[in-house]
């Protein structure tokens, strides 16, 4: 069983701020975070995507079970998916920008093929 990142915060809050990168790198296509919460986030939305490329109604209510903001789910069935449909797994890419000027933490860009 692999084990998730702690992220240094309680579950709830953990899974809440996932989905919360999820849906924003849904939504714009591209989030500046940190190397461990990108890494995290990625698994996630690759895994949304696929689930949004078999398109069927299990799917959406499982997506939408993930995915608090309906229009992003929406868009997600009809623009990203079909872009991703003859593509195997990889929908995402990690650029590395540096350090953050206040604690140094290592910052990437987490961006949609």
């Amino acid at each position: 069983m692999a084990k998730n990142r702690k992220l240094g915060r309680t579950t709830d809050h953990r899974n809440a701020m996932l989905r919360n990168l999820v849906t924003s790198l849904l939504k714009s296509g591209k989030i500046t975070t940190t190397v461990s919460k990108a890494k995290e986030t990625r698994s996630l939305a690759e895994k949304m995507i696929t689930l949004a490329k078999k398109g069927d109604l299990h799917a959406k209510r499982q997506v939408m079970a993930f995915i608090n903001d309906e229009t992003v789910t929406k868009d997600l069935f009809d623009s990203i998916a079909p872009k991703y449909q003859d593509r195997e797994g990889g929908y995402t890419r990690i650029v590395r920008m540096g350090p953050r000027r206040g604690d140094a933490a290592e910052m990437v860009i987490l961006e949609l093929v």
